[in-house]
C-alpha cells in the first residue's frame, strides 16, 4: 500500500536510536508523541508511605522515563534497577527529566527494595497491576513521556529483552552513563 498515509493515532511511537555518542535531539510540542488515556493517567500508584498518586500526574508537568519492573523478586529487573541507581541525579536534573520506576507489588516493599539495589530517584507501586493491564504489558516496559504524552515504548519480549539504558537515556537528552565501573583495587 505504497502513498497510504498511516492515521497519526495508530502510528508506532518508537524512534530509532542512533550510534552517535552525541544525545539525540528531543522533539517539543504537543504533537510529539501519543497522548495517555485519560482511564489509565488516572489509575493510582503508591509511594513508599502507601500515598495514592494518579499515575499521569507522574509525569504530567515534566519529562519522564518511566520503568516498568516485572517484579522485585525478579533477579534481572533487580540488576536492571540496580544499573538505573547509578545514573547521576545531576545528569537527570540537567536534562530536566525525573526517572521513575514501577513494580507490582505491595508499597511494603518499596524500601527494602531500595536498599537492596541502592535506588535513590523515584519509584512507586501498581500493587493491583491495573495500570499494566490497561496498558497490555505482561513483562517491563520503558517508556519516555512527558504532558499525558508517551513518546517511546520498549515492549519486553523476555525477561532478558531490557532497552539498553544509554538509548533510553539517549531519547530525553541525559547525558551517557558509564556503568562499566569496577571496584578499586587496593595495594598493599
Amino acid at each position: 500500500m505504497q502513498g497510504a498515509e498511516v492515521d497519526p493515532a495508530l502510528a508506532a511511537v518508537t524512534r530509532q536510536v542512533s550510534g552517535r555518542t552525541a544525545p539525540a535531539t528531543v522533539p517539543s510540542g504537543p504533537e510529539r508523541g501519543q497522548p495517555l488515556a485519560a482511564a489509565v493517567a488516572e489509575l493510582p500508584v503508591l509511594d513508599a508511605s502507601g500515598r495514592q498518586v494518579p499515575f499521569g500526574a507522574l509525569f504530567r508537568e515534566r519529562r519522564a522515563v518511566v520503568v516498568f519492573v516485572r517484579h522485585f523478586l525478579c533477579y534481572i529487573c533487580k540488576e536492571y534497577v540496580e544499573d538505573l541507581a547509578k545514573i547521576p541525579k545531576s545528569f537527570l536534573q540537567e536534562a530536566d527529566v525525573a526517572l521513575i520506576v514501577i513494580g507490582q507489588s505491595s508499597y511494603h516493599h518499596i524500601e527494602p527494595f531500595c536498599k537492596l539495589t541502592g535506588y535513590s530517584h523515584e519509584i512507586y507501586v501498581d500493587p493491583e497491576r491495573e495500570i499494566y493491564k490497561k496498558l497490555g504489558m505482561k513483562r517491563g516496559e520503558e517508556i519516555a513521556s512527558s504532558g499525558n504524552n508517551i513518546h517511546f515504548i520498549h515492549r519486553d519480549k523476555n525477561r532478558l529483552d531490557h532497552k539498553p539504558i544509554n538509548s533510553v537515556l539517549q531519547l530525553v537528552g541525559v547525558r551517557h552513563v558509564d556503568f562499566t565501573s569496577r571496584p578499586s583495587v587496593i595495594h598493599v
